[in-house]
């Protein structure tokens, strides 16, 4: 799994690199392979037993401190926003929330696994709520694009993620960060039916 993500870096990166996602006249529109691809590859392995079984594997101690990844990209987002590349509505200073679910991550953690002051259903409440955040950002993110589907941010479109290396954020972070919640979402609730 990890030699496939260096290799889609690499991939990504080069493309981003050439301009290949900045391209605004192509049709369809290539912001869209910003996302498609690592959402196909997220979905993939719910698809296959094996792939079912890879995720009921993972240990959601892990995939609960992986979101504290969450803090540097919003810091790293307010720096692109800073720069002109993106709208302020992606920022925390904007309608960006997501900063939350990072900030909250080893809260959360130190809370379920440390001291045992939340159960299971607490963690996969606090998913819940961080997929909506994640979610809530990347509406944001391609309505603020410049696509044919645009409709906010027309005086500062999203155009920072299809510049090398911030492709990797929708890229590479996103589907990462969407996977490890689906994970634990999945784990959480087949917990539940075998209670």
């Amino acid at each position: 799994m990890i030699l496939a993500i260096m290799i889609w870096m690499v991939l990504v990166g080069i493309l981003g690199f050439l301009g290949f996602y900045r391209n605004t006249e192509a049709i369809p529109p290539r912001f869209l392979f910003l996302l498609g691809p690592g959402f196909l590859f997220v979905l993939l392995p719910f698809l296959f037993p094996s792939g079912r079984r890879f995720m009921d594997t993972l240990d959601l101690k892990w995939l609960t401190l992986l979101h504290t990844v969450r803090i540097p990209v919003e810091f790293l987002l307010y720096f692109i926003f800073l720069e002109g590349l993106i709208p302020k509505p992606m920022t925390f200073e904007g309608l960006n929330y997501d900063i939350l679910s990072g900030i909250t991550a080893p809260l959360v953690y130190f809370a379920i696994f440390v001291k045992s002051w939340m159960g299971k259903k607490g963690l996969l409440l606090w998913n819940i709520l961080c997929l909506l955040l994640l979610f809530n950002i990347l509406t944001i993110a391609l309505l603020s694009a410049e696509t044919p589907f645009q409709k906010l941010a027309f005086d500062q479109p999203n155009i920072g993620v299809a510049y090398f290396p911030y492709v990797w954020l929708p890229t590479v972070i996103v589907p990462i960060v969407l996977f490890s919640h689906l994970a634990t979402i999945r784990q959480l609730l087949s917990y539940q039916e075998k209670l």
